[in-house]
């Protein structure tokens, strides 16, 4: 080889050398970086590394590009006309919202109905018919047979996306919903009323010290929770059971009453190692919180209570109300009456979309 072509060879290996090492220092680099690891550089305030609390949204310009996660929406359902209606309205608003979206991450919607039977509405809504508890089994707290009819759909069905998000009748969506999950973590709101740290003598006898510290399970519900399928394969069955464990345990079903399926997830979740990102305003909750704002959901639990001043009136029957415990044994009539001037903008947003959905759902008195 002549000295020219020598060193031409030379050049050309030390170049190839240089750009492999700068390829390979980026790369490291940018793992640091990553502004999707929580307590990492750039990533939204937390109060530890693996459970932050945040503000919606995240900064969404640091995940433009990114290839889209589309999540499977299932809500549980008995086949009672209380849980029929609002179900409906769930579907209607969830359609509307995904298709003036088209790129959007919400994918299917799942009904899963837990009467063990078929219902009338399973031509209009996406529906999977799973098998109730044993007779006694719930003890009369229906909500038991929820995590039941979480393990059969995972188990049975066939869903096409790898992140699910479960959410229950009464939710309205209200703009798309992201796909809030990250870095393996499930995305979930806190809710007040969840205290571990107040029941942790109790609690410990489902997640004992040795699993580590009461902060690990945290202050969340199933609902509304954005979560791998596969993170959600695991704590399925660990849910169920310690739902009826505790059921049946004096001590935790006196001190977690109607959430205490919630504490149940919680703890299922700790136990399997998935931690969650807890956003404070994935959903609002009227009549408390007063403006939908950047909000994704409205969660209508509590019954709206005002005089006709516009005050609120909580623990009296109002002038005017609107309470869903109101519509037990038939759908809330169409075009229901709007609030009083000086009702919280969330209130009169909840009663405009209950009364778009029933006027634009056929066959809206099915019931």
């Amino acid at each position: 080889m002549g000295s020219g072509r020598r060193f031409l060879y030379y050049l050309l290996l030390t170049l190839a050398v240089a750009l492999i090492t700068y390829n390979a220092i980026i790369s490291s680099t940018s793992i640091f970086l990553n502004p999707g690891f929580p307590g990492r550089r750039g990533a939204p305030p937390s109060r530890s590394s693996s459970d932050p609390v945040v503000q919606m949204p995240f900064d969404r310009r640091r995940d433009e590009g990114r290839r889209p996660r589309p999540f499977h929406t299932a809500v549980t359902a008995s086949d009672s006309v209380y849980n029929a209606w609002q179900c409906r309205v769930m579907y209607y608003w969830f359609k509307k919202v995904r298709d003036a979206t088209p790129a959007s991450e919400m994918g299917g919607f799942t009904r899963i109905l837990h009467s063990g039977r078929p219902d009338k509405l399973v031509d209009e809504i996406p529906t999977f018919v799973a098998d109730p508890l044993p007779a006694g089994t719930d003890q009369g707290y229906i909500v038991l047979n929820r995590p039941w009819a979480f393990v059969q759909w995972l188990q049975k069905a066939d869903i096409q996306e790898e992140y699910i998000l479960m959410a229950e009748p009464d939710h309205i969506i209200v703009k798309p919903v992201p796909n809030l999950a990250k870095a393996g973590l499930g995305a979930a709101f806190p809710f007040f009323y969840i205290e571990p740290k107040k029941f942790e003598s109790v609690l410990r006898k489902y997640y004992p010290e040795d699993r580590g510290p009461i902060t690990d399970i945290d202050p969340i519900g199933n609902s509304p929770v954005i979560i791998g399928k596969a993170s959600l394969l695991k704590i399925a069955p660990t849910w169920m059971n310690l739902s009826l464990a505790m059921k049946k345990n004096p001590e935790a079903d006196k001190a977690f009453g109607w959430v205490l399926e919630m504490y149940a997830y919680a703890v299922a979740s700790a136990l399997n190692g998935v931690g969650n990102i807890l956003h404070k305003d994935f959903m609002i909750q009227p009549p408390w919180d007063l403006e939908v704002g950047d909000k994704y959901i409205i969660h209508y639990t509590y019954g709206c209570d005002y005089n006709m001043k516009g005050e609120l009136t909580y623990g009296k029957i109002g002038e005017w109300r609107f309470d869903k415990r109101s519509f037990g044994q038939k759908p809330p009539p169409r075009n229901l009456p709007l609030p009083p001037d000086g009702v919280p903008q969330s209130v009169v947003t909840l009663v405009k979309m209950v009364n778009e959905a029933s006027a634009n759902i056929p066959n809206w008195d099915i019931f």
